[in-house]
């Protein structure tokens, strides 16, 4: 007896997104906005938004401003400490803020205090080695004005009153230094990009379809995609042509990438990270801190493993984090298959895969060492930044998949990259975000960069250069290099977004 045939449903759209997550969540409003015309179907696997990457436990580091993370100001062999990204990023997270503020005043998003909240971002150091590193930190930073309300200490009284917690039986004798920046924000990405997903459902000519599954694309001989889902409630099977593609799936985006086939897309490798936290179960504890506290990574730890003391708001509740520890999964999403990194190995990237793999044996003789830890391991780490911890106020708690990128090189060899890439096709016609930090927070950045390459002549039409200036007041102006302007943004999004104004006149 034959088995029954299952339906295959075809449709038409302009823009396909594949993904419920903050990326596709921006994209989408943007180019809504922009164009209200334009017919929208959006896909994810799971059967909620923001489930992955977006999700404020699965988030490594919600409210990414280059304020206190020291990943971003790396320190060279000569002593120097480069500031180039922490000012890149810092910019970037002041355009996100102008896109939610206008959001906000739109009726968009309903109320800032359901996403973003100011929390301190404070750096925190000990020994000379470091303190000298912290200082000279400060002081590169302070050139720029996104950067002009740092404070700098080494005064124990002072830092005590900044993080009581982090103090509290620290040897008096150790040298420490800390940074604090008051402007500094708590992002729950889980709860902006859901809100932001209810208002693109509710549009015209936008479908938003949970629990499908994407199982292969192909380029039509007139430029434009077919993609066949999967609906995994029915079983149905679907096609659905767009004339754009954006595959933004997090983890799940090299694989969709590789099923693209396009050119620019060969030679892309992934390496994937898992994270754990040890979260405070102690509510005294827990109101004691206010504050995101990061400090150095380990040698040869990735970015999204930099041990911070973090303070967070989710679901309107403050919690209290420490870490995260890394580890070594062959998923590629924390709802993902076991089976994901022998699935992207292909011809074109074996090479570049195994090259990035014998260049960073510190990484992985680290993430043997994190994997192995026993919860006494993990409580000693978390008692370097708050000495008077008790291990029975805190548990474990799975944190997020990341997928850092392989890139290959000109040689042929490859280099492990941590940050995010936009791959496009030379047509415009399909683009995927691969990686992870700083992601989300400066999510409004990467989609517009996208925009300038996938929508490169409506992007330079008078009617969306008009509508962008609009969302992003900003916009095509360089915050850094401009005073008047950066104080005058940030007094204006601040008070949409009922954050802490500029301390500075």
């Amino acid at each position: 007896m034959s088995k029954k045939k299952k339906t295959v449903v075809e449709t038409d759209a302009d823009v396909i997104l594949i993904g419920a997550g903050i990326m596709s969540a921006t994209l989408g409003v943007l180019l809504k906005e922009l164009e209200p015309s334009l017919s929208i179907e959006i896909y994810e696997r799971l059967d909620v938004a923001a489930a992955e990457s977006s999700d404020a436990w699965n988030n490594a580091g919600t409210g990414h401003s280059a304020f206190c993370e020291l990943n971003y100001t790396p320190q060279k062999a000569n002593g120097t400490v480069d500031v180039k990204k922490a000012v890149a990023i810092a910019e970037s997270f002041e355009i996100s803020k102008q896109f939610w503020a206008y959001l906000l005043e739109k009726g968009i998003l309903s109320d800032p205090c359901s996403f973003i909240r100011n929390i301190p971002h404070l750096s925190f150091v000990w020994g000379k080695k470091n303190v000298d590193y912290l200082k000279t930190r400060y002081h590169n930073l302070k050139e720029f004005n996104l950067f002009s309300d740092m404070q700098y200490s080494e005064k124990a009284e002072e830092i005590k009153d900044w993080m009581p917690l982090v103090m509290e039986g620290r040897k008096a004798d150790e040298p420490i230094a800390a940074t604090k920046m008051d402007l500094g924000t708590d992002v729950n990405f889980g709860s902006l990009t859901r809100e932001m997903f209810n208002y693109l459902a509710k549009q015209d000519k936008v479908s938003l379809h949970f629990h499908h599954e994407i199982r292969d694309l192909d380029q039509q001989d007139g430029g434009s995609w077919e993609v066949k889902v999967k609906d995994l409630d029915t079983g149905k099977k679907k096609k659905c042509t767009a004339k754009f593609v954006f595959i933004g799936a997090g983890g799940g985006s090299l694989l969709l990438l590789e099923k693209s086939g396009i050119k620019e897309g060969k030679g892309f490798g992934g390496f994937p990270v898992s994270g754990q936290w040890l979260k405070c179960t102690n509510e005294e504890v827990i109101a004691q801190h206010h504050a995101k506290v990061y400090g150095k990574a380990a040698v040869g730890a990735p970015p999204m493993s930099v041990p911070h003391l973090d303070t967070r708001i989710i679901n309107g509740k403050q919690a209290l984090l420490f870490g995260p520890y890394a580890g070594f999964s062959t998923k590629f999403l924390k709802n993902g298959s076991y089976f994901d990194l022998a699935a992207s190995i292909k011809i074109s990237n074996i090479r570049p895969m195994i090259s990035a793999g014998l260049k960073s044996i510190d990484l992985t003789k680290y993430l043997i060492e994190q994997v192995r830890q026993s919860p006494e391991d993990r409580f000693e780490a978390l008692k370097e930044y708050m000495p008077n911890a008790d291990i029975k106020d805190w548990e474990l708690e799975l944190a997020g998949q990341r997928v850092q990128v392989i890139k290959k090189k000109p040689s042929g060899g490859g280099i492990l990259e941590f940050g995010t890439e936009v791959v496009s096709a030379a047509d415009g016609s399909i683009a995927a975000l691969l990686g992870a930090s700083p992601g989300a927070s400066t999510a409004v950045s990467i989609m517009l960069d996208l925009m300038n390459r996938c929508f490169k002549k409506h992007m330079q039409t008078a009617d969306w250069q008009s509508k962008i200036r609009m969302m992003i007041p900003s916009y095509g102006q360089k915050l850094a290099n401009d005073d008047e302007l950066c104080n005058e943004t940030r007094r204006r999004t601040s008070a949409i977004l009922k954050l802490n104004s500029l301390a500075i006149s």
